[in-house]
């Protein structure tokens, strides 16, 4: 089979694209068909060596394919060959078919397509997860998204408002910012054009955010710092700027607001069965027309490289997608 191969923690460009033998399924795995993955700025980290996991090289980037079960191992009674499905494979997704572990395997609706259903995982369930289990938002808060036009940010904005939360979105272009308001935002704050921290004092009148979903980093993590509200929860969920901030401790004390981290992979691992209540909570509003995957570019899997620069680069409204 074909895949994207990483043989050394490099730049994106050092990706290799070759043939691999196919995998098997062993023992509670199947072995999927890809016909989508989806594309995430940790894939980029990922093969540069500047993510939290650093596997062993050689490997098969990609997180989460939509696709085909092709190959059922023993102790699987739940899956089917021939079976839809979404699949969160952590390593393996740039390829052309990939096993994975029953439990991250779930059965999806013929409604969503291949591209929309690859992509619904990661950044909207971590969207989800951050909102949900780390902020545990409530209707009628107030929710900062930054980097609002981007796929998990994107996905903030949705689930936000799916949630009943005032969603600010935070962007660096009018462009951005207007691909956030379709998606539900209800202030638009461009931070190239206004100073951020003086932007979010008048549009909470003071009071302050009660919850920031935070995935740039920087100087818009700064700002953010000193305009959090009174129990309020700034989550760190990525540093897609390219600086990781520093944060002085007394802030949270005076402010009394909590920094909250956000680790999706993690969370799938250690609460299994929280995650697959949230995706069924997530397929279900996407059914109901409450959140939607908007889908930037699906690209060929030889040009992996080029939808990974894409991403770091920062220019996809969205999410973007990979077709073996």
């Amino acid at each position: 089979m074909k895949a994207i191969i990483c043989n050394e923690f490099a730049s994106v460009d050092k990706l290799e694209y070759q043939d691999i033998a196919n995998p098997k399924a062993g023992k509670g795995e199947v072995v999927v068909d890809v016909k989508a993955c989806g594309v995430n700025f940790p894939d980029g980290l990922l093969v540069q060596g500047l993510y939290q996991m650093k596997p062993e090289r050689p490997f098969i980037p990609g997180s989460e394919v939509a696709g085909i079960v092709s190959e059922v191992g023993e102790g699987v009674p739940h899956l089917k060959v021939g079976s839809r499905v979404i699949a969160i494979c952590m390593l393996g997704g740039y390829a052309e078919k990939v096993a994975v572990p029953m439990m991250q395997v779930m059965p999806i609706p013929d409604a969503i397509p291949d591209e929309e259903a690859a992509a619904l995982v990661t950044a909207h369930a971590t969207a989800h997860h951050a909102l949900k289990q780390r902020a545990n938002i409530q209707s009628g808060e107030t929710l900062v998204v930054t980097g609002a036009a981007g796929g998990t940010g994107l996905a903030a904005v949705q689930i936000g408002k799916a949630m009943g939360a005032k969603v600010i979105a935070v962007c660096s272009t009018q462009e951005k910012l207007e691909v956030a308001k379709l998606n539900g935002a209800d202030i638009l704050i461009n931070y190239s054009e206004k100073d951020l921290k003086t932007a979010l004092k008048e549009e909470t009148r003071g009071k302050g955010a009660d919850v920031v979903y935070e995935c740039v980093g920087g100087d818009t993590f700064h700002a953010c710092s000193r305009s959090m509200g009174w129990n309020g929860r700034l989550l760190v969920v990525g540093f897609a700027g390219g600086k990781i901030p520093e944060f002085p401790v007394n802030l949270s004390l005076v402010k009394g607001y909590s920094v909250v981290g956000v680790f999706w992979g993690s969370f799938t691992q250690h609460q299994p069965k929280d995650f697959a209540v949230n995706m069924q909570e997530l397929i279900a509003w996407y059914l109901e027309g409450k959140v939607k995957v908007i889908v930037d570019d699906a690209l060929p899997l030889k040009d992996a490289k080029l939808a990974l620069n894409k991403v770091m680069g920062r220019s996809v409204k969205g999410k973007m997608a990979l077709i073996p």
